[in-house]
């Protein structure tokens, strides 16, 4: 299952322990650090899609960190700070942060900004590959073993939505409030039943018995 891995550097063992523990609910994986030097050692040692980081730690600097991230590993930065200054904010994104959030913060605002954040990243990425599938979210190109899948508009947004949510169990509600939001039309129970039956037939070699959008029984869907 790939989850969305999150790098967290932030030196308050409170914020650490109690957004980490959030965050894991919400279907992220979470690295979290407290120094800048061993920060950056670990962009070096692992693969991150999104950074949180603060400001001022005790040792080192979030403006260092980010700008490393910036130059090197094109990773969406969130920062996390008291430091709710105009200097600072502005200063951050000149950096190259994405999003700025200031302590004390409300945590489902925090994940409302980091899957925003991660959409605009995702329709910018190159390609997005998932099992046997490459998706060229700028073309909007879905390929098989170099052969070009044809969806519709609708299939195409639906599997964005699964793309977007990977190893977190989508309820149908959930999906049809993610498609209404995209299309801006209202998308009812039995229209997302014809899609995802359509897509599956698109995108999996056994549509009877599919690998890439579950089913999880009695909760909704997964694409692992």
């Amino acid at each position: 299952m790939d989850l969305v891995s999150v790098l967290l550097v932030e030196d308050d063992r409170t914020i650490v322990e109690n957004l980490t523990g959030f965050l894991k609910e919400e279907g992220f994986s979470v690295k979290s650090i407290g120094r800048q030097e061993e920060a950056l050692r670990l962009l070096e040692e692992q693969k991150f899609d999104l950074a949180l980081l603060d400001i001022t730690l005790a040792s080192g600097s979030g403006f260092s960190i980010c700008a490393r991230i910036k130059a090197e590993y094109q990773i969406p930065v969130i920062f996390l700070t008291a430091m709710s200054d105009e200097y600072s904010v502005v200063a951050g994104l000149d950096m190259g942060a994405d999003d700025y959030i200031s302590k004390p913060f409300r945590p489902r605002e925090l994940v409302s900004r980091m899957k925003s954040v991660l959409r605009r990243y995702l329709r910018s990425s190159q390609i997005v590959t998932v099992q046997d599938i490459s998706v060229d979210v700028e073309k909007g190109v879905v390929k098989r073993d170099s052969r070009e899948i044809f969806l519709s508009a609708l299939e195409y947004r639906l599997l964005l939505v699964f793309l977007n949510h990977r190893g977190k169990i989508m309820t149908r509600s959930a999906l049809m409030e993610e498609l209404w939001d995209i299309t801006g039309e209202y998308v009812n129970d039995n229209t997302l039943t014809v899609y995802i039956k359509r897509l599956r037939e698109k995108i999996e070699k056994d549509p009877q018995n599919p690998v890439i959008v579950k089913t999880v029984r009695g909760m909704g869907y997964k694409m692992e």
